[in-house]
This record gives C-alpha cells, sequence and structure tokens, in this order.
C-alpha cells in the first residue's frame, strides 16, 4: 500500500497548484553587467539583454513562489533568467561567473555549435568551479526561439534557466505586431535530490490519482465484474500504474508561467486586431504540459526554432525542452486565459491576454485525467481484426502479463497490422532494469497522445509539422542505429538498451555520415529525447522527411526514426530531458570522429 506524505489529505492547492501572486522573481540586485539592456515594448516580459557581449552571473536569490521563501539557483538574480537575443550571422561572447559553492553550467539548449562550448560538464568541458568565470563564444548560424540551462546536477529544477531569441539574418518569414515569450516551468520547494531519493524508493510516492474503490465500482457497472477484476489482476502482476503519466506531481510542483504562479496572473497586453506571435518554451524539469487559449484558435508557425507549414489548432502538447511558436490574432477587447495543464492533470500554469492589465478571463478546469490504454503498452497491438499469435507474445513481455491477466481484456480481438516493425531486443534490455518490452510498436506520428485523444479539440501532432525547405541534407542513411527507450518504473530505473549511462559505452558516428536512428520506446511514459550539437530530423512512417528539430519526444510503445548528419566533431550529450530520468540513467554519450 502507498504510503501518503503526512499533509497529503489536507493539499492546499492554492499553495501547491495556485501559488501566490507575489511571484518568484528576486529582481534589482545589482548583478546586471553593462551589456545593453532593455525591455520589450510590450510590458510583463522579463529583462532582455541585447547584443553580442554578455554577463551572466550565476548566483543564489532569494524566492517565494507558494508562501514559503526559498533560495533559487538564478542567472542575474532572476527565475528565469534573462531573455537573451541574439542576430543570425554574429558571434556571441558570453561571460559566466559561477558565484555558487558549487560548481555549475549553462548548456544553450538546440543551439549547434563547437562542442567545447556546449555546457555540459565531464561531456565538452569540466564544468565552471566555484568563483571562476567561463568564456563561450561561437557564430550564431541559426534564428528561432531556444533557451538555456544548467547542466549540472539539478540546478534546471532549482531556477537555472532562461529564454533565448535569436532573430534571423533577413525578413521574418512570419511578421508580427507583438512578440511574447511564454516560458513554462515547474517549480517545487522540496531540495531536488530528496524529490529523486523518494523515486528510488518509492516511484508512485507523489501520484495521488491511484485507482480507487468508486472507479473500481464504475468499471464493473461499465465493464462487468469479471473485466474490471481482469484489468486491476493485470496491474497488480505487472507492479505497474495505469495514472503513471508523470514523475512528480502538483502535490508539490508550483506550475510557472514566465517565473509567476497561477495565482499571480502573467498578463501581455495586445490591441484588438493585432497579429501577437506567442513563443511558448517548456523549461520544465519533468513537467509536459497540454497548452490551449480558449476562444482564440493558435496557428503553429516554429518548432524548436525552425519554421514550419502554419498548421490552426486548438492545442498542443509541449514536452520537456520543445519549443513552439504560434500567432493569435485576438479581435475583441477582452482577456484570454493562456491555459497550460500538466500531462497528469494535478495542476496547471496560466495567464492571460488582454487589453490592459488586471483583467482576467475564466480559467478552465483541467480535464479529467484517463488511465494508460492498450496502445501506450502493447503498441501496433490494435482493436479488431483476428487475433495473431504475436499479440500473446507481446503481453507476455510483460510482467504478470500470462493468460488469467489477459483475461477480460478482449484479447482475442486483437491485432497487428502488416506494416508493423518487429523489434528485437538486446540482451542488455533482460535484467532488474527493465519490466517491460514492446515488440509490436506503433509507428504512427498522428497520435496527439494520452489524455488529448478525441477531446473535441483540434490537438496538434507531429504529422502536422512539415519544416519549411525540406532537410538539411538530401542524402539518404547509410546506417541505422537502434536503441530502446528501456526502464524498471517501481525500481525507478531508467536507461538505453536497458544499460545506464554509468555502464555504457559511447556511441559513436563518422564525421560526414548521414545515419538514421531508430529508437523503440519499451515504456508506458513519455520521454523526451534531445541530441546535442546536431539537428535530428524526424522522418514519417515511409521514411520521409517530417520536420526538424532539436527535442523529440518518443510515446509509449512507439518506434520513431530520424535521419541526422554527423557534421559536428566532438562529444556530444544524448538523453532523455526529464531530468529525474537523465539522472537515473537514461543518458548516453555520442562521440563524433
Amino acid at each position: 500500500m502507498k504510503a501518503f506524505p503526512p499533509c497529503a489529505t489536507d493539499l492546499s492547492r492554492r499553495r501547491f497548484v495556485q501559488g501566490v501572486a507575489l511571484g518568484g522573481a528576486a529582481g534589482g540586485l545589482g548583478l546586471l553587467r553593462p551589456s545593453n539592456v532593455w525591455a520589450l515594448t510590450s510590458p510583463g516580459q522579463p529583462i532582455a539583454l541585447g547584443g553580442t557581449d554578455f554577463a551572466l552571473d550565476i548566483v543564489e536569490a532569494p524566492v517565494n513562489f507558494t508562501g514559503t521563501g526559498r533560495l533559487a539557483t538564478t542567472v542575474n538574480g532572476g527565475v528565469p533568467g534573462p531573455l537573451l537575443r541574439w542576430r543570425e550571422g554574429t558571434t556571441v561572447r558570453l561571460r559566466v561567473a559561477n558565484r555558487l559553492r558549487t560548481p555549475t553550467s549553462i548548456h544553450w539548449h538546440g543551439i549547434v555549435l563547437p562542442f567545447r562550448m556546449d555546457g555540459v560538464p565531464g561531456i565538452s568541458f569540466e564544468g565552471i568551479a566555484p568563483g571562476q568565470t567561463f568564456v563561450y563564444q561561437f557564430q550564431v548560424r541559426q534564428a528561432g526561439t531556444y533557451w538555456y540551462h544548467a547542466h549540472s546536477g539539478f540546478q534546471e529544477q532549482t531556477g537555472l534557466y532562461g529564454p533565448l531569441v535569436i532573430e534571423p539574418a533577413g525578413a521574418e518569414r512570419n511578421p508580427t505586431d507583438r512578440d511574447y515569450v511564454v516560458m513554462l516551468n515547474d517549480w517545487t520547494d522540496e531540495d531536488p535530490q530528496r524529490i529523486y531519493t523518494r523515486l528510488k524508493k518509492q516511484s508512485d510516492y507523489y501520484n495521488f490519482a491511484q485507482p480507487t474503490a468508486p472507479e473500481f465500482l464504475r468499471d464493473v457497472r461499465a465493464n462487468g465484474l469479471s473485466q474490471a477484476l481482469a484489468a486491476r489482476r493485470m496491474w497488480n502482476r505487472m507492479r505497474m500504474n495505469p495514472t503513471d503519466l508523470g514523475d512528480v506531481s502538483g502535490y508539490t510542483y508550483t506550475y510557472l508561467m514566465n517565473g509567476t504562479a497561477p495565482a499571480g496572473n502573467w498578463t501581455g497586453i495586445f490591441q484588438p486586431g493585432e497579429k501577437i506571435r506567442l513563443r511558448f518554451i517548456n523549461g520544465s524539469a519533468s513537467t509536459i504540459f497540454d497548452v490551449r487559449i480558449p476562444g482564440l484558435k493558435m496557428t503553429v508557425i516554429s518548432a524548436d526554432g525552425q519554421d514550419v507549414e502554419p498548421v490552426p489548432v486548438d492545442e498542443f502538447r509541449i514536452s520537456v525542452a520543445e519549443t513552439y511558436d504560434v500567432i493569435v490574432e485576438p479581435q475583441d477587447a477582452r482577456a484570454y486565459t493562456l491555459f497550460a495543464q500538466s500531462i497528469d492533470r494535478s495542476g496547471h500554469a496560466r495567464g492571460t491576454l488582454a487589453p490592459r492589465a488586471g483583467m482576467q478571463a475564466e480559467v478552465p478546469e483541467v480535464d479529467k485525467r484517463v488511465w494508460l490504454g492498450m496502445q501506450d503498452m502493447m503498441g501496433a497491438m490494435t482493436m479488431g481484426g483476428t487475433a495473431h499469435g504475436s499479440g500473446h507474445e507481446a503481453m507476455s513481455s510483460m510482467p504478470g502479463m500470462d493468460q488469467h491477466g489477459m483475461a477480460g481484456m478482449n484479447m482475442g480481438s486483437m491485432a497487428s497490422t502488416d506494416a508493423t516493425p518487429v523489434v528485437r531486443h538486446a540482451r542488455t534490455e533482460y535484467g532488474p532494469g527493465t519490466d517491460m518490452h514492446v515488440d509490436t510498436p506503433r509507428t504512427n506520428l498522428d497520435d496527439p497522445g494520452i489524455g488529448l485523444r478525441d477531446n473535441g479539440r483540434r490537438v496538434l501532432t507531429y504529422a502536422d509539422l512539415h519544416t519549411v525547405g525540406g532537410p538539411i541534407d538530401a542524402r539518404e542513411p547509410s546506417r541505422e542505429i537502434e536503441l530502446h527507450l528501456t526502464g524498471n518504473m517501481e525500481r525507478f530505473m531508467w536507461s538505453f538498451d536497458g544499460v545506464k549511462f554509468a555502464d555504457a559505452k559511447p556511441v559513436h558516428f563518422n564525421t560526414g555520415e548521414r545515419l538514421r536512428i531508430v529508437l523503440v520506446n519499451d515504456t508506458m511514459m513519455n520521454h523526451p529525447i534531445h541530441l546535442h550539437g546536431m539537428w535530428s530530423e524526424l522522418e514519417n512512417p515511409d521514411g520521409q522527411f517530417q520536420v526538424r528539430k532539436h527535442t523529440i519526444n518518443v510515446q509509449p510503445a512507439q518506434r520513431i526514426t530520424y535521419a541526422v548528419t554527423a557534421d559536428n566533431p566532438g562529444r556530444w550529450a544524448y538523453h532523455c530531458h526529464l531530468l529525474y530520468h537523465m539522472e537515473a540513467g537514461m543518458f548516453r554519450e555520442v562521440v563524433v570522429s
């Protein structure tokens, strides 16, 4: 039985989910250096630093998001750190001074640069020692919306992150009247090391959405006693949880929009009829968000800093470390809520677009939590058709999934499609670090994901995204590297191919080659996978170029492929961007030589 923390029964949603109105950044600490300091014409944005020469201090500073003061790890005293504005084609110089008592670092997420400037201790440099200054210097060869964050311990969770906007060398493809960064983060008053220790001891410690007796009775009414019992027996035998959508929840997290808790109501000003660009950045340590603006259609124009063919949507999922730029055109002089709910529906970030400060619109209730289903466990094993032997094989590759565990699951109608790739698992996947294998993963990109399917709104999927201009390299990949995303959810162990980073050998790319990465998610959790230093060009199920990204979210039981041109020699990090998964071992080193 789950051991609930003492205060679990009397949680204050205002404190733990809504936060407080005072905000968090302790600005005005006199830490800004003589870079060109300026603010955007629209109010409500962080301090912005522009030009080519920057001085950034990493320092502890007081914040208060929940009613209790804490010390955050900050850049120039703010959470988030200052908005950095660069220009494509220039050379930037960033002097980063460490005012902490521990080593630190800054990684420029999604930026293609020399590997010595990438900012990953132990991979690209030694880190920045206390009292020392490291100078990052490199040419800016791209434009768009990006961000920066620590790559040292849990400092990213404690506030060391900020937005980054790079102006194109030429004209904007999609000019707008106003331009706002909307940075999403998850804040906790807890020590992140304590969170990690708790997850290792009890992986569902922060999950208060366990199956309940009323839900069991609901299932009995809907499906009959035998099927309801079979479903519960299946989950119990697998030692898995159908509501395990996120590792850390709104019990300890307060969700922030531009450094402001929901109660603080960050506000961006507009005038009716204006065209507004919203640059969404998910700078969270652990939270995937679903974003919508009730009453406004959004047109997605950029993904991970790269322009895409415009896509009108009502809602989009933004995984950890991804960025999406959207355009909205409000016609009425009223307020609109920017609503970003966590994937586990335990809380939300919230802000407002309005003609004047102080206005607000209705804030939606979070959607009902949806349980993980068969496609999140078994991939391409779809309902309908004639049963194949592979169906039982796929189910039996998960602990507890025998004939009794499948009773009542309508397994006689499960089938795999002819196009479904049957994967092979490495020998290293069969050990205590892996509790699940998906033998027939799904390959579709048109699934919005758990909690968003058939919700009545037009939801963005990867299948909708098409990078303007096509791939950067037209060559067909000459070889494939297949890696499986693996884990033991109960023990909170995460890895590639069942091997944690401490025990893994580097992955080697040959300089100049075009290769294909194949990722198979053998778990029931989403994993945003980030390759440093090179672009990942996602392919559709037919192997054709789809969209260029720096972070690709791999859904449960999904197989995806993307092409990489190994044109940047050096040592690079490659990892899941869920901070606690990376810390637990879902990390590899890529060597390009």
